[in-house]
């Protein structure tokens, strides 16, 4: 059920509570435009969350990314979040994962034909993409985790809420997970309520569309998840979930909230145990070590299960053992719209893109 993975620190209450008016203040300022929004002649789409932990981001980021590169030129501006390198970096084919992250590391890799940048200041990353000549044939930006950062006024605000974590079953920092008041939904143009599991009862789709009581303006999409076909860390070689059923898997990841990814393979194969890291984990040798003592545990026939963000990061360590390396499976991970939704939200993005392109305004 919705609201599941929510855990209250109810004794910290007054400690969200002065958080909370910290940034109901902070809030009030750019509302009131003492601390300056900027709208820029480009479409922006940003998609974010207001809480702590993942709510599928990146899946949804590399959606948009599918849906709008066919046509126009893109650009993806992250922070990049525990990168090693300060101010503005721009993606190339060499750039080590350390200088950008795992998460614009990985989008890099995947879309070499999509611009793919790292800055913290995001006004001075959108400012570089649209004016440095490498990149200035940019057409859209799409701003990866940036609800939050409002000096700037994206042309569509996508606000991710997590179907185990709803946020307005949650509590404010440090008694719940939110980084602000629920009430912030309400600068979302669209709110997607992610990480979804397939056999949701009709009723429930009710029930947590008049939880969130959004606006007339604001559209409401449900996403669940969509496996793609595992690839052998060592040999490359693909297969698909069906073809490994007989398995038993040890599931290891770093990533924000994998319950609903557990609960997915747990259907699709013969046993699952998981070992979850913080999200955005470096792994260490004692971490392989771990894994290998876990592995030895589990009965044959047996595979190890990750994410390509967990991927990017076991890239980067040196002297992986080679059997390991030839037990893991990387598992990619999509979206896909539930109710038969997919076409009015494609509709909704390009029909924004396509009425805010630089070029049509100036023609």
């Amino acid at each position: 059920m919705e609201g599941e993975l929510i855990r209250k620190n109810l004794w910290l209450a007054p400690f969200a509570w002065i958080y909370g008016c910290v940034t109901a203040i902070r809030n009030r300022l750019f509302d009131w435009g003492v601390l300056e929004s900027r709208k820029y002649d480009i479409p922006i789409i940003s998609v974010g969350n207001i809480t702590v932990g993942g709510t599928g981001k990146t899946p949804h980021i590399e959606y948009l990314i599918r849906l709008l590169a066919p046509q126009y030129k893109v650009a993806v501006l992250s922070r990049g979040y525990k990168r090693k390198s300060k101010g503005y970096v721009l993606a190339t084919e060499d750039t080590p994962m350390e200088m950008i992250g795992d998460e614009p590391w990985q989008m890099a890799q995947k879309f070499p034909h999509v611009y793919i940048a790292v800055d913290a200041d995001r006004r001075n990353g959108i400012e570089r993409l649209m004016n440095d000549p490498e990149t200035r044939d940019v057409q859209v930006i799409l701003l990866d985790d940036a609800f939050q950062h409002r000096y700037v006024s994206p042309g569509r605000n996508i606000l991710l809420t997590d179907y185990h974590r709803l946020i307005t079953h949650d509590m404010l920092l440090p008694a719940g997970r939110l980084r602000e008041s629920a009430q912030g939904k309400e600068r979302a143009n669209m709110v997607i309520v992610t990480k979804c599991p397939k056999n949701i009862p009709p009723m429930q789709y009710r029930i947590i569309a008049e939880a969130l009581k959004l606006r007339p303006y604001q559209r409401l999409f449900f996403t669940g998840i969509r496996y793609g076909r595992m690839v052998n860390m060592l040999t490359h070689e693909m297969r698909g979930i069906t073809e490994m059923r007989n398995n038993n898997v040890l599931l290891i990841s770093g990533i924000g909230c994998p319950k609903q990814m557990h609960m997915d393979i747990e259907e699709r194969f013969a046993s699952v145990k998981s070992i979850n890291f913080r999200d955005h984990h470096y792994y260490t040798q004692a971490d392989i070590q771990s894994i290998a003592g876990e592995l030895d545990n589990i009965p044959e026939p047996k595979i190890i299960i990750t994410t390509e963000k967990d991927t990017t990061r076991l890239m980067t360590m040196t002297n992986l053992p080679e059997d390991i390396m030839r037990h893991i499976w990387v598992l990619p991970i999509g979206i896909h719209f539930m109710q038969g939704k997919e076409n009015t939200f494609n509709d909704k993005i390009t029909g924004y893109v396509q009425k805010n392109l630089r070029d049509s305004r100036m023609a």
